[in-house]
Formats: structure tokens, sequence, C-alpha cells
């Protein structure tokens, strides 16, 4: 990985609305029941906590420091990366008081990044490495877009589900917008072969003036999405580096146990 990209804030705070929610025909362990009642999908016991895959993924890319975003209620997260033994990451938090969105969650995160580059990513997705340094070997702002063959041939995101995600409208590799949910129109005209973005981001710190520039959306939050538009509207390029290749999304019961089978002889190393 390239000596800038070192840093990395996961967004570790996420409410777990849907995880919460039964799911007919899922079948959990004991623990994976408790953690899924709780919400807490990022500490979803998959042969150990979800979240030391992630992180041992991003080890592996070269990030040595990793800041996770977590609510003040988040005491047991705490708890357990504080007492655990590392030896390729340091792990740091950066406490979002209420949860007001994933713009709101990265601008938490400032102090951590003390002018550096880093990657952003979702605590309840699991990231090649690979994609994180295909990333980091691009100059500033830069985004994942994932192809739809990929998602599908190597992930677990069903094709009835990708709809879901928002698409990328790249121009010569930059980006120029992300479309949340996009219509009939807007797949005619930016493509039905674009690219899939899963949220994962080399920022700048460039991205908390968008961060703090922005309103909130519609749901009332401040979206990192919006953010992102801000950087794009003020002149900053952000690339958009093609991925072949699928994330593993955790986003509710029914995902267990494909996330499961597919980390099954995954190797964590912290």
């Amino acid at each position: 990985m390239s000596s800038d990209l070192t840093r990395a804030v996961i967004l570790a705070r996420g409410l777990g609305t849907r995880m919460r929610r039964d799911a007919e025909g899922t079948t959990l362990s004991a623990e994976q029941a408790e953690a899924a009642a709780s919400g807490a999908k990022a500490m979803m016991p998959i042969g150990r906590p979800f979240l030391d895959h992630v992180i041992s993924e991003l080890a592996d890319a070269g990030v040595s420091e990793v800041c996770l975003v977590i609510g003040p209620e988040h005491t047991a997260i705490r708890d357990y990366y504080d007492t655990l033994p590392k030896a390729r990451v340091r792990i740091s938090y950066a406490v979002q008081e209420e949860p007001l969105g994933t713009a709101n969650a990265v601008a938490a995160a400032e102090e951590f990044v003390d002018g550096h580059r880093f990657v952003m990513i979702n605590g309840d997705n699991f990231y090649h490495g690979s994609t994180i340094a295909a990333l980091a070997a691009v100059p500033g702002n830069a985004l994942a877009g994932y192809t739809r063959r990929g998602l599908l041939a190597k992930g677990n995101v069903p094709a009835a589900r990708l709809s879901a995600f928002a698409m990328v409208h790249a121009v010569d590799g930059v980006l120029v917008d992300i479309v949340e949910k996009p219509d009939a129109e807007v797949i005619a005209t930016v493509g039905a072969d674009a690219l899939t973005s899963m949220n994962c981001f080399v920022f700048t710190p460039a991205i908390f003036d968008a961060c703090r520039a922005i309103t909130p959306s519609a749901r009332g939050e401040y979206e990192i999405v919006d953010a992102v538009r801000r950087l794009v509207a003020g002149g900053e390029a952000v690339r958009v580096v093609t991925v072949d290749d699928g994330v593993l999304d955790l986003s509710s019961r029914a995902d267990v146990g494909p996330v499961q089978r597919a980390l099954a002889d995954h190797e964590v190393r912290l």
C-alpha cells in the first residue's frame, strides 16, 4: 500500500434495524441471535466478531491505524478491543454523540485523521484488501466502483438487492455523481452496466469541510453521499477505481449464514 494511506475510519455505530428483525428460515447460534437482537452487526460472531475480519483485511492492505466510530453506549466494543492482543494495528475510537448520519460519523473522526488521507468503510461490510490497495494506488479522493458481475459472483448481495445500492456516474474515471436508488430514466442515462458504490472510499481531509457544509437529507441525517457531492461541486476530483470483486454485506439475519461460509477459512491477524 502507498505509505501515505495507513489510516482507516470504520463506521461502526449502525443501529442494526434490519438485523433486529426476525428472518423466517434463518438459523443462528445463541450468541449470534443475541447479537442480532441487540443490532450489534459489527460484533456478530463469525467464528470471532465480524469486525475482526474487517480490520484484519485492512491490515493486510497496509493499514496500521484504525478508528472505530461508535456511539457513547458502545462500551462493549471498547472493552473488547482495548483488551485484545494486537500486533499489526492500533485501534482508537471516535464517538458520534447522536446517530445523525454517515457524514456526521465521519466528521467525528477528524482529530484521528490529523490531516492524512484515510480509508472510510462501513462496519457491516467486508471489503477485500486488494480493493483497498487499488484505491491507495491513485492520488487524492477515490471511490471503489463495483461491477455488477463481481458483486453477484463474488459477494453475497443478490441481484434483487443491487438496486438498493447507489449507482456511480463517472466520466473518464472521475466521479460525476452518486445516484441512490436510480430509476429507469437514470439507468438509461448512466447505463445498465454502471458501477455500484458500496461505501468504500479514500478521502483527503477536504471531506471534513464538505461534511460541515451540507444540510440534513430528507431523513434528517447528514449523508456521506451528499458530502461527496459537495466535494465534487467544489472542484475536488474523486477518482473511480473499477473493482471486479464482491462485498460481504452483513445487514440482516439472512446474511449471517452466507457471510459465515464465505469467511470460514479467513485468517484473522490483528
